[in-house]
């Protein structure tokens, strides 16, 4: 069993780090900056592990160096972004099965907002660390991969069981929210999970993590094969892959 501490940083970023208490291992997901893991760390008089990135963006490594620097930590980071990602002690790639904080831990593949992105599935502790490739009511802008290659990513994280809970990288929720609301307006649970991710909003909470059964029905970036979606958004189209770019050009100009 793990301990999963949630660390903001920058304005939206979240940062987790894993304490695995039984086998005195600390690792850190995304550590965009390194300050207020130090902070947390000392507070709890922990030594930092491992450092695992999910893709090579700032904002996700610009703490790196600083970390390494003082814990001497190893570095976990995907081979597609060897050339991006500096000091990577392990490259791993798509389906490697590896150890995060004592804990066994498929990497998946998920090209679309940066070709080299991954993500980390935990299926004894049912939870997903999605990066910028899944968020609440979302999914990630598409910068270096294509429409197809994002719409396929989803699928393979759509495909994981529904009781996993999903750990993301930004507090985009909100805005999230209101494109869902806009794009599927007739889904009733949608309409009941925004007033529950307000709720958590208004009281300063973060909304990280996310179950992914729930998430099935409600993300209209997950639904673009679904008939009931597709009749709902009236695109001349019942391609997948087409109703998944128009609909995230959509969200791009929303």
């Amino acid at each position: 069993m793990i301990e999963i501490n949630i660390i903001n940083a920058f304005s939206d970023n979240y940062i987790y780090l894993i304490r695995n208490e039984q086998k005195k291992i600390t690792s850190v997901i995304d550590p965009g900056e390194s300050g207020p893991v130090i902070k947390f760390l000392e507070n709890r008089s922990w030594h930092l592990d491992e450092i695992i990135n999910t893709h090579h963006h700032h904002d996700h490594i610009g703490g790196n160096a600083k970390l390494l620097e003082v814990y001497k930590s190893k570095l976990i980071a995907p081979i597609y972004d060897k050339s991006r990602i500096s000091n990577i002690d392990v490259l791993v790639s798509d389906n490697d099965l590896i150890s995060i904080a004592g804990i066994k831990t498929k990497v998946i593949h998920t090209p679309g907002h940066t070709l080299g992105h991954v993500c980390f599935y935990m299926a004894d502790e049912k939870c997903l660390f999605s990066g910028d490739t899944m968020f609440y009511l979302g999914c990630g802008r598409v910068f270096e991969g294509t429409m197809d290659q994002m719409w396929s990513s989803l699928l393979k994280l759509r495909s994981l069981p529904n009781d996993t809970l999903v750990y993301f990288g930004h507090e985009y929720t909100s805005s999230n929210a209101k494109f869902a609301n806009h794009i599927d307006p007739n889904n009733k649970m949608l309409k009941e999970t925004c007033i529950e991710i307000e709720n958590k909003l208004e009281i300063g909470l973060p909304t990280t993590p996310f179950e992914l059964g729930k998430e099935k029905t409600i993300n209209p970036f997950l639904r673009a094969d679904n008939p009931n979606f597709i009749n709902s958004v009236a695109l001349k189209t019942n391609n997948p892959n087409e109703i998944f770019s128009a609909i995230r050009l959509k969200k791009d100009n929303f």
